[in-house]
């Protein structure tokens, strides 16, 4: 035998386009990695002015003309109202103008990102430095000291999104990618909905009282961690139902090469390129993020949206794979005519 044969016979022509998949999957990680994260710049950062009225508009003005456009300012009109929208997670941060002194009180909030709250921080000295005025910081939504630059959530949310593909990909390889009826698509949607249970639960646990990382509602974060679960299992599931074993190449396309750089943890939403932020609050990773962090450190504001984006990939995943297999059992009768029709010819 040549060793053409051998090369052959070693590598089939599927496993070759596998692999060539697999290599256009680790190109597209470097470049989703590498061009998210590389150069983080805040950009359009959502954010308040409180000062006099005849203060406000010039102020306002002055800060939206900032070279590079780091800032989205808007005037509000008081202190209350900016920490409320602060807490609300409307803005980022605000200015508090004092018009008896010259120093004036920066708002922000490390909860949602240190490293965004710094870059204000670092923004906002530099301005009132042109001004000949000073600024004290005040964070009204602070990370917990256990939580180093914010992350905890993400890595959180992470763990539970690699729990979910992993678990599918368990179950569709265990015995066949597409599941050959529908009441066999029941009993993994039912195993990945224990599965998604224990997973947000023991990931709180671990999260809240054994590390200590995180604060907020313990049940908040455990339902969270279900419905991410379940959301990142179901899809991966019903790729798998639709495509065979390409589906779990899918899933890590959808949640590991696009949805983590694009969540928003390594670095928040406003100080990634355009292209990751659009589409990291679509993303499991990013509504599970947000969300998590929101329960941490906001008293669970600004939520809805997310919950609505992880359980619309819940639904359509649920109901995918069961329509698939559904579908699947259609086909079984003519398939077994078919042979039937086959053997009875042979026999002849």
């Amino acid at each position: 035998m040549t060793l053409v044969d051998e090369v052959k016979n070693a590598v089939t022509p599927r496993a070759a386009l596998l692999v060539i998949g697999v290599l256009g999957l680790q190109l597209l990680f470097i470049a989703s990695y590498v061009g998210a994260l590389h150069k983080p710049e805040p950009t359009d950062v959502a954010f308040g002015v409180v000062a006099p009225q005849q203060m406000s508009r010039q102020l306002v003005a002055q800060l939206d003309g900032l070279p590079g456009g780091p800032l989205d300012p808007r005037a509000v009109s008081s202190v209350a109202e900016a920490r409320e929208q602060i807490m609300n997670r409307d803005i980022d941060g605000a200015l508090i103008v004092s018009p008896e002194g010259r120093t004036d009180t920066l708002l922000v909030a490390s909860g949602g990102g240190t490293v965004l709250s710094g870059a204000l921080e670092q923004i906002l000295t530099q301005v009132e430095a042109s001004q000949q005025r000073t600024v004290r910081t005040v964070d009204v939504a602070p990370a917990s000291p256990d939580d180093f630059d914010g992350l905890s959530s993400f890595y959180l949310v992470v763990g539970w999104c690699v729990g979910g593909y992993l678990c599918a990909s368990i179950l569709a390889i265990s015995a066949g990618s597409k599941p050959a009826n529908r009441q066999r698509a029941v009993i993994r949607t039912g195993v990945m909905a224990l599965y998604s249970i224990a997973g947000g639960i023991g990931g709180a646990i671990i999260i809240g009282p054994v590390l200590g990382a995180l604060p907020g509602s313990f049940w908040g974060l455990s339902g969270l961690g279900a419905l991410v679960v379940f959301a990142v299992g179901m899809t991966t599931l019903a790729l798998q139902a639709l495509t065979g074993i390409v589906g779990i190449g899918l899933a890590v396309l959808i949640i590991v090469i696009a949805g983590n750089p694009s969540a928003g943890g390594a670095f928040p939403l406003p100080m990634l390129p355009d292209f990751w932020r659009a589409i990291g609050p679509a993303l499991p990773p990013g509504a599970g993020t947000w969300a998590a962090r929101s329960i941490a450190y906001f008293r669970g504001n600004a939520v809805t949206g997310p919950l609505l984006v992880l359980s619309a990939w819940a639904v359509v995943g649920t109901a995918l794979t069961l329509l698939l297999s559904t579908r699947r059992r259609a086909a079984d009768p003519a398939d077994g005519a078919a042979r039937s029709t086959s053997t009875a010819a042979d026999h002849s």
